[in-house]
């Protein structure tokens, strides 16, 4: 009988983990102000851009992810070249985690970043929960 009320409550905790999804951290930090009138943003990963041979796949992705994610949001105007960007967003996707850091592009790559989130699957092709954080925080910043 114990060794079934033991059984049921792993049970019970796994399947209340698997069905919690990918693990983000809900609260995000507040964005910078100094960004809230940035209008063009480049994409890169810690490794390079996403035409660099060198970049991992998964990071190449995640490059094209949070692009397509910006370029729904509708806020921001992707740009190719750094020099043409107000904000730049380097990302890093792991199996182990995900990375979205944002970057004022005046002093990069030199500076450190303004704003950092991580979370497991958090920069995945259709879904960017780590983005939608960044927005969410934006959009905070912005409305004060």
């Amino acid at each position: 009988m114990r060794k079934q009320a033991i059984l049921g409550a792993v049970v019970t905790l796994l399947m209340g983990t698997a069905l919690a999804g990918p693990a983000t951290d809900k609260s995000a930090p507040p964005f910078p102000g100094t960004l809230v009138n940035a209008r063009y943003v480049y994409v890169t990963s810690y490794d390079g851009d996403q035409f660099n041979p060198g970049v991992l796949p998964q990071d190449r992705r995640a490059i094209a992810a949070v692009q397509d994610a910006v370029e729904k949001w509708g806020k921001w105007v992707v740009v190719y070249k750094p020099q043409e960007a107000d904000v730049v967003l380097m990302v890093m996707s792991r199996p182990s985690e995900d990375v979205l850091a944002v970057y004022d592009s005046h002093g990069w790559p030199s500076n450190e970043f303004l704003w950092r989130v991580s979370g497991r699957e958090g920069l995945q092709k259709n879904e960017t929960p780590l983005f939608t954080q960044m927005r969410k925080a934006f959009e905070k910043a912005a409305a004060k």
